[in-house]
């Protein structure tokens, strides 16, 4: 947009609107799909990298590799079916989105450095700057965003 002096407001031509960045893959459970969907979130981090000019350090790509383990691996252990993971992203955060079949919603449990294994939602907590977990038609979705710019 350009702005003129009287306070009117004209197109230039080069105003678009920008949409993030948005891919999703489906899995099916079988074995393999956690180290897919993390392969998938690593080719998503270099687009974005590439289309969005983002600064991904090692350490923002090794938090979100690390959120998107933790989330398709709840959704392939807790849900009776196949799962999607999407990603959205900017060049300031990325939102690692899993939909699963299982209407029964994930608990977080206390922090117990003794207790074995149920640390998934805790270690998530820990990375993301928000989760969040919705009901949708056909089950849930759990979220996490992840802000680049830290580490």
């Amino acid at each position: 947009m350009i702005e003129h002096r009287d306070g009117t407001v004209a197109p230039s031509g080069f105003d678009v609107s920008v949409e993030p960045l948005r891919r999703a893959a489906h899995y099916t459970g079988e074995p393999g799909c956690i180290a897919e969907a993390r392969a998938f979130a690593a080719q998503f981090l270099n687009q974005l990298g590439t289309e969005w000019c983002a600064d991904i350090t090692r350490h923002a790509q090794e938090t979100v590799l690390l959120v998107v383990s933790e989330l398709v691996t709840n959704a392939d252990r807790h849900s009776d079916g196949p799962y999607i993971l999407d990603l959205e992203g900017t060049d300031g955060s990325v939102t690692v989105s899993v939909y699963d079949s299982s209407d029964a919603l994930p608990r977080r449990f206390p922090r117990d450095p003794e207790r074995i294994g149920r640390h998934g939602l805790e270690i998530v907590h820990a990375l993301a700057s928000r989760v969040a977990v919705e009901r949708v038609p056909v089950g849930k979705r759990v979220w996490a965003v992840v802000e680049l710019g830290e580490g």
